[in-house]
């Protein structure tokens, strides 16, 4: 699959499909309703507004623990994107929903921190992490929520996870 001369939409559509199988392949991300939107290998996670996710009625303010799924999840999918990302270009591996055996192992959580850092509004949600450091075993990831303006944070976290063996 790592032919230059491929065509830039048959490229996307396959890094499309394997980022959806990823995250189809996880039921918690898809009831929290979850999404992903990509741009090359960077990810961008979508939490859609619903009234289920309202903590506390009175404000309204989004549920701590939707808020902190919502990293967490955004923080596991983007280890495995980053883990998967060679692979699946030099099409090694394609991801597919109707076949559990292609999808990649999810790394398992050994700790997260959460910062909240202000009310989480009734609106949508967005994050984005980042590896910090990943080895054959362990990784640690770092994640940044927000809504209306990427500079005032609604959230901030740490997860240290483990690396699936193969």
């Amino acid at each position: 699959m790592n032919d230059r001369n491929e065509p830039l939409e048959k490229v996307k559509a396959r890094r499309d499909r394997a980022l959806g199988a990823l995250v189809d392949s996880m039921p918690y991300a898809r009831w929290l309703g979850i999404r992903f939107d990509r741009r090359g290998d960077e990810l961008t996670a979508t939490l859609g507004f619903s009234d289920r996710l309202i903590g506390n009625p009175v404000l309204p303010a989004l549920h701590g623990g939707a808020t902190a799924a919502f990293l967490e999840t955004a923080a596991i999918v983007e280890l495995t994107w980053a883990a998967m990302w060679d692979d699946l270009e030099a099409g090694r591996i394609m991801p597919d929903p109707d076949r559990p055996e292609s999808l990649p192992k999810l790394p398992k959580t050994i700790d997260f921190t959460v910062d909240y850092l202000r009310s989480g509004l009734a609106r949508d949600a967005y994050a984005r992490a980042r590896v910090v450091r990943q080895g054959r075993r362990y990784a640690s990831v770092h994640v940044e929520a927000w809504q209306d303006n990427r500079a005032r944070l609604l959230a901030q976290a740490t997860g240290h996870f483990l690396i699936p063996r193969d």
